[in-house]
């Protein structure tokens, strides 16, 4: 049976831990006897995690060393980032008997500390990759992607993205049918690709700080198909076409145009998601001027064209919904 080792310390993110723990345990109950999960600390004692919930662990790290390991899974936190001698040493130790690595937000400290990122490229939090980078000049850095996977590593950006991720090895693992149905009871998305980015476009901005460009931004959000060139947004905001440009890449941080696009690809991205509209329909309701315009947006944001987006990231419908889609369109 896979056994999957998730490491405890004191100041661990709280769901850093469970969030990819109970994707691995729905994952038992799709297909019992998938995996042997563990937990374990350092003597095997309780921790205390950020935000002062306490765990048990199952074991002690050092008493099963040795033990072979399908997935060696670093959570991250405060503590992580404390890099405890100890902790570094015995996750050194567990790493060489195990098929794979995995590590959550700053779990990637611990891993880069213990010299088993050397030469990879690795995410992790976003507020923590210049400081990533920065001690370990070894390791290639990626700040935007949610999660980086390979064969025998994975790291992912901040808590909820351990989750993703967790979800991706359970598609590799045991099919996308498993992953889908261990997605669906926990209610999440299967699942966001490893290579969106950590911010929207909204989040990634900064908010105007006056009233006639936040309520720019907001209408850009709200309606991709309208005429959102820098004249038609000045017009809204009542500002000439210059002293609109400028402002709006004061206050938000980056060009009305850049926005505009990342808004747009954003907005295609949902409507693939969660319509049954075609690619040509998408393009059209999200403001590109032609379905190749947006395929291209795809391709060099996410490295598919939207129909294999669609294909990969979309969850299949149940039975008795496609039979009723099907109809629907029959008529």
């Amino acid at each position: 049976m896979p056994t999957v080792l998730i490491a405890l310390f004191d100041g661990v993110q709280s769901l850093d831990v469970t969030g990819p723990l109970e994707v691995f345990d729905h994952a038992n109950a799709v297909h019992p006897g998938a995996y042997r999960i563990i937990t374990a600390s350092l003597r095997g004692r309780a921790i205390t995690t950020s935000s002062n919930l306490k765990l048990t662990p199952d074991a002690d790290l050092h008493d099963i060393a040795g033990q072979h390991l399908d997935l060696l899974l670093v959570p991250g936190g405060p503590g992580a980032r404390q890099r405890d001698a100890d902790l570094v040493r015995s996750l050194k130790t567990h790493a060489q008997n195990s098929k794979r690595l995995a590590s959550v937000c700053t779990g990637a400290f611990l891993l880069a500390a213990a010299g088993l990122l050397d030469g990879r490229t690795v995410t992790t939090h976003w507020q923590y990759c210049d400081e990533l980078a920065r001690q370990y000049p070894r390791v290639t850095v990626d700040p935007d992607p949610i999660f980086i996977k390979t064969a025998d590593l994975a790291t992912s950006a901040g808590v909820t993205a351990g989750v993703d991720l967790a979800l991706a090895l359970v598609e590799d693992d045991l099919g996308r049918d498993t992953a889908l149905a261990v997605a669906r009871a926990l209610v999440v998305f299967l699942r966001r690709p490893g290579s969106q980015a950590q911010f929207s476009a909204q989040l990634s901005a900064q908010v105007a700080n006056r009233a006639p460009l936040r309520e720019v931004q907001h209408w850009i959000a709200e309606h991709p198909a309208a005429d959102l060139s820098v004249e038609a947004l000045a017009q809204r905001a009542s500002l000439s076409p210059r002293h609109f440009a400028r402002a709006f890449a004061a206050e938000v941080g980056v060009p009305p145009g850049r926005y505009v696009d990342r808004s747009r690809f954003e907005a295609a991205r949902r409507h693939l998601e969660d319509s049954e509209e075609g690619v040509e329909e998408t393009a059209r309701a999200c403001g590109y001027g032609t379905p190749e315009a947006m395929r291209r947006a795809f391709v060099r944001s996410l490295g598919v064209s939207p129909a294999e987006y669609r294909r990969r990231f979309r969850p299949k419908a149940p039975p008795q919904e496609e039979f009723r889609a099907d109809r629907h369109r029959a008529l």
